[in-house]
C-alpha cells in the first residue's frame, strides 16, 4: 500500500533525509560492500581464485549498470517513494539468496538483483534527497551530505558483526555472515516503508527530459574512472588486511573505520561540496580520495592502514555526494533523476570493469598490492579529469 505524501515543503527535512539514507546503507553499504567482509571466507571455503572472486564484484556492478539504465524510466513510472521502497526490498531478498546455496549461477544471479536494486533506490532516493534539501536552500549541501553518509552507516554495522560472527562460526560460515546481514537490513528497511515522503513534484506528468553527455563528458570520464579505481580498494583490502597478519579484530577495525569516517564526512567537505566551481570540487575530494588508496603501499603498519581507511572513507562518500552537488548546481530540478542516473551509469561501466581487471592483475603477478596500485592510479587520473570540468550555461528556475 502506497504511503500517503506530506506537503511540500517537509517540515522535518533532516529527518526525512536520514531516513532515505537506509536505502543506499542497506543497498550499498551492506548489499554491495559487505561482500568484501565474507570474500576471504568465501575463496577459501569455494576455492576461488581472485579473478572468480573479482568476478562476483562484476557481476554485482554490471546490475548496477542496468539498474541505473532503467532508473530513470522507473522513476517517471512509479514515482520516487515507490522506486525507493521497492529498490531497498529487493536488495533484501538479494541478501537472503547469498545465504542459501553456494551455486555460483545462484550467487552470481543474488549479486546481479542486488546491483539492478541498489542502483534503482540510490538513484530515486538521491533525488528525492536532493528535493528535500532544496527546500532549505541555506542548508542544501549539508542535508546532502547526511544522505551520503548512509553508506559509511551499513559498512559500520557489517564491519561490527561479520568478522566476528566468522571468527565464531569457523571457517567455512560465510552463508550465517549473509543471514545475519539479512535479518540487519530487514530492520534498517522498515522505517523506509513507514514513512510517507513528499510528492514526486509531478515527476509523473513531466515531460521526458533530455541529457546532452558532450558538455559533461569530460566529468563523466572522471567518475567513470572513480568506479574502477575505488572498487580495488574496497574489495580486496579486507583480504590485504589478512595477509598482513590481521585477524578478526583488525579487519572489524579496518572496516569500521571507513563506516566512521562517514559521519564526520558533512562538517569535513561542507564548504567545498557548497562551490558551484564546475569539477573542482570533486577533483579535490578524489585527490584525497586517491591519497587515501595509495597509503597502504607504503608499509604494512597497523597505524598506517588505520589512516588510509580513515582518509580514504571521508573522502570516498563525499565524491557521490559532489556529483549529486554539481547535478543540482548545474540542472533543473526536472531534470536531476536523469542527471544523476547519467552519473550513475558512468560509474557503473567503471566498477563493472575494476573488479574483473584488478582480479586478474593479481593473479597475474601475484600480489595484491599490484591491484591496489592501479585503483590508486586510476583514482588519480580521475581527479585530473574531473578538473577540466566547467560549469555549464545557467540552468532555468526552478
Amino acid at each position: 500500500m502506497k504511503a500517503p505524501d506530506l506537503p511540500s515543503p517537509p517540515t522535518h527535512p533532516a529527518r526525512l533525509i536520514l531516513i532515505l539514507s537506509l536505502a543506499p546503507t542497506v543497498g550499498l553499504g551492506i548489499g554491495r560492500f559487505a561482500y568484501s567482509l565474507v570474500l576471504p571466507d568465501m575463496r577459501d571455503t569455494l576455492q576461488w581464485s581472485y579473478s572468480a572472486a573479482g568476478f562476483m564484484n562484476t557481476v554485482n556492478a554490471a546490475g548496477y549498470l542496468a539498474g541505473a539504465l532503467v532508473a530513470a524510466r522507473l522513476v517517471r513510472r512509479f514515482g520516487l517513494s515507490a522506486a525507493v521502497r521497492s529498490g531497498t526490498i529487493a536488495c533484501v531478498v538479494s541478501l537472503a539468496l547469498c545465504a542459501l546455496s553456494c551455486n555460483c549461477i545462484v550467487l552470481s544471479s543474488a549479486r546481479l538483483l542486488a546491483g539492478v536494486a541498489a542502483a534503482v533506490c540510490f538513484v530515486a532516493s538521491g533525488a528525492l534527497a536532493a528535493r528535500i534539501a532544496q527546500s532549505r536552500p541555506e542548508r542544501a549541501d549539508f542535508l546532502l551530505s547526511l544522505f551520503y553518509a548512509g553508506p559509511g552507516l551499513g559498512i559500520l554495522v557489517s564491519g561490527l558483526i561479520a568478522p566476528f560472527v566468522l571468527q565464531a562460526c569457523g571457517p567455512g560460515s560465510w552463508w550465517i555472515v549473509w543471514w545475519a546481514m539479512t535479518f540487519l537490513s530487514i530492520a534498517m528497511t522498515a522505517p523506509l516503508l513507514l514513512t510517507p515522503f513528499p510528492a514526486n513534484g509531478g515527476l509523473a506528468d513531466a515531460a521526458p527530459v533530455r541529457f546532452a553527455i558532450r558538455p559533461v563528458l569530460i566529468y563523466l570520464a572522471g567518475y567513470f574512472l572513480f568506479g574502477a579505481g575505488y572498487i580495488a580498494y574496497m574489495t580486496f583490502m579486507i583480504a590485504y588486511v589478512r595477509d598482513a597478519g590481521g585477524g578478526a579484530a583488525a579487519q572489524s577495525a579496518f572496516w569500521c573505520l571507513i563506516g566512521v569516517s562517514a559521519f564526520v564526512t558533512p562538517w569535513v567537505w561542507r564548504r567545498v561540496l557548497a562551490r558551484n566551481s564546475g569539477g573542482v570540487s570533486t577533483a579535490i575530494i578524489l585527490a584525497v580520495n586517491a591519497i587515501g588508496a595509495a597509503l597502504p603501499l607504503l608499509g604494512h603498519s597497523a597505524a598506517l592502514i588505520a589512516v588510509s581507511a580513515l582518509v580514504f572513507g571521508v573522502s570516498f562518500f563525499a565524491v557521490v555526494g559532489s556529483t549529486t552537488a554539481f547535478v543540482r548546481f548545474n540542472y533543473p530540478p526536472a531534470a536531476w533523476p536523469v542527471a544523476i542516473a547519467a552519473m550513475t551509469i558512468a560509474f557503473g561501466v567503471g566498477q563493472t570493469l575494476g573488479p574483473i581487471a584488478t582480479g586478474a592483475i593479481t593473479d597475474a603477478l601475484g600480489s595484491l598490492s599490484y591491484a591496489l596500485n592501479a585503483g590508486a592510479a586510476m583514482l588519480a587520473l580521475a581527479a585530473l579529469a574531473a578538473v577540466f570540468q566547467r560549469k555549464l550555461a545557467p540552468r532555468p528556475a526552478a
